[in-house]
């Protein structure tokens, strides 16, 4: 039977829809993914829609979620209209990021079906113009309830946006711990480089996204270029690839391409660097977090809700590829194991799957309770908060 905070008036917990951009894998569409499977292992309906296609995203793609898309385009009538008449069947719609606020507000209008959205970027990045702010608000106001992965992320959101407090919750990102294991031993971690094809001594530093602009990919092969002795591998594809692999440290960096699975690569190496120029709590952090991995990361957005600067790893400003040369030195020849099990210990408190499930049960339960014509949110703070 469904707790008393998690069912609907009539006793059983709201059908939820999960809506994400594309089927691409990437950090909302991730979210969306393990909790949807979450849900559904505790027996609430739940159910996954993509708002359109991507020409990445091919069905033997090891980075495609298998979702049924909507239609041609993410804003295209036809993907809305699909949206409308899908979103009958659920009691709440839980947009996950991106094109997916404009998708449910537009999609949703005039209808009984609430929408959450679930924010996952730094909105001073993504909002910088004032027209985009005005529409980003704009739309944001139509939600029943914006969902932030920080207390200082939902500051931002408040301010910037001029919502509503009670609106607005904190619910970190999650990922499963059961799918992200530490390395049991050293044997262990030389069979997980083995079958990367990953050279069995020595020390290797991870790097896993993107290989876009705003990720810095170039700027962990210009770090590397710093440490002689250690070894990167990169997981991920995208437009900067051929210009890494002309960079004078691509002799010690392993392009993986896009991985299926990546906890093997956690359990290979022996540290995780995030370069990245804009972020908001990424999901590769909980990741090697769980995996007791140390992290050194620069210190944008909220990852510093993640690394804890001199207890699980170490966070640099962005943009400097000898400072975070400098910090990973610091992490390898440091006390590794320690720093790992600090990771691991802060990551299963905060950002566990199911932790993060049991504080998303009771705000879509709370959504759906709620008259259609207008969120009655009392103000909460996320229970896994600090």
């Amino acid at each position: 039977m469904p707790d008393e905070a998690s069912a609907t008036p009539a006793g059983r917990r709201p059908r939820v829809l999960h809506v994400i951009t594309d089927p691409r894998r990437r950090g909302a569409q991730n979210l969306a993914r393990d909790l949807d499977g979450e849900l559904r292992h505790r027996g609430q309906a739940s159910d996954l829609r993509a708002l359109a296609p991507h020409p990445d995203a091919r069905p033997d793609a090891p980075d495609t979620v298998r979702t049924a898309v909507l239609g041609p385009s993410r804003l295209h009538p036809g993907t809305l209209r699909a949206l409308r008449g899908a979103a009958r069947g659920f009691d709440v719609v839980l947009a996950h990021g991106s094109s997916t606020l404009p998708a449910c507000a537009l999609a949703l209008a005039g209808t009984r079906t609430p929408f959450v959205y679930a924010s996952i970027g730094d909105p001073r990045h993504w909002t910088a113009s004032l027209p985009r702010r005005l529409r980003t608000g704009a739309l944001l106001h139509r939600a029943a309830a914006v969902t932030a992965l920080s207390e200082d992320a939902r500051a931002v959101l408040l301010e910037r946006f001029r919502l509503p407090a009670a609106r607005v919750r904190t619910i970190p990102n999650g990922r499963s711990a059961e799918r992200y294991p530490p390395a049991v031993d050293a044997a262990d971690r030389r069979a997980a480089r083995g079958a990367l094809g990953l050279p069995a001594d020595g020390l290797l530093v991870a790097w896993l996204g993107a290989l876009a602009p705003e990720k810095r990919p170039d700027l962990a092969l210009d770090a590397i270029g710093y440490l002689p002795d250690v070894r990167l591998a990169v997981a991920g594809d995208g437009p900067r690839r051929a210009a890494l692999e002309r960079h004078g440290a691509a002799a010690r960096t392993h392009f993986l391409g896009t991985l299926a699975d990546p906890a093997p690569l956690y359990r290979a190496a022996d540290a995780v660097l995030l370069t990245s120029d804009s972020e908001g709590v990424p999901g590769v952090l909980i990741e090697a977090g769980l995996a007791a991995l140390p992290a050194v990361a620069t210190d944008v957005g909220w990852v510093n809700a993640v690394v804890r600067d001199g207890v699980t790893g170490a966070l640099v400003p962005p943009g400097d590829a000898s400072a975070l040369a400098e910090a990973l030195a610091e992490v390898l020849a440091g006390p590794r194991a320690r720093l790992g099990a600090a990771a691991r210990e802060h990551t299963l408190a905060r950002f566990e799957l199911g932790v993060v499930a049991d504080a998303w049960q009771h705000l879509l339960a709370e959504v759906a309770r709620g008259p259609r014509r207008g969120p009655v949110l009392t103000a909460q703070r996320n229970p896994s908060a600090p």
